[in-house]
């Protein structure tokens, strides 16, 4: 039994240590080209209205402010993991902003038909 209990203990701390390093395993910059592209397919495609996708750059601009600021002295483990869950909440957002129905284009362009009117 102990040597069950052992073994979960070792493979459980070994994915806790590996998770951080799958997290990190694109650059920065990468990401943020990424985020880029996906926000800019998005309004070209129309997927983001112009509105979304004004406020996902704004985000964006935000968090590479944030990055620079950081790395003024130096980018710790924590600002990194912090960058990190900045840029996963933005992600977030592009992929619910380009799948919740909102269109700059076609039927009933510049409506919302889903709440009531006031006449």
């Amino acid at each position: 039994m102990k040597k069950i209990i052992l073994s979960i203990t070792a493979v459980t701390a070994m994915a806790a240590a590996a998770l951080p390093a799958v997290a990190s395993a694109q650059s920065i910059g990468q990401r943020q080209d990424r985020l880029e592209w996906r926000i800019e397919q998005g309004q070209r495609n129309g997927a983001l209205t112009r509105h979304e996708a004004r406020h996902l750059k704004r985000e964006l601009r935000e968090t590479l402010r944030l990055e620079d600021h950081y790395r003024r002295d130096g980018l710790s483990r924590w600002e990194r993991a912090d960058l990190d869950r900045r840029f996963d909440r933005i992600s977030a957002q592009i992929r619910y902003e380009r799948h919740d129905r909102d269109r700059d284009y076609g039927y009933g362009y510049g409506r919302d038909y889903d709440r009531p009117h006031r006449w």
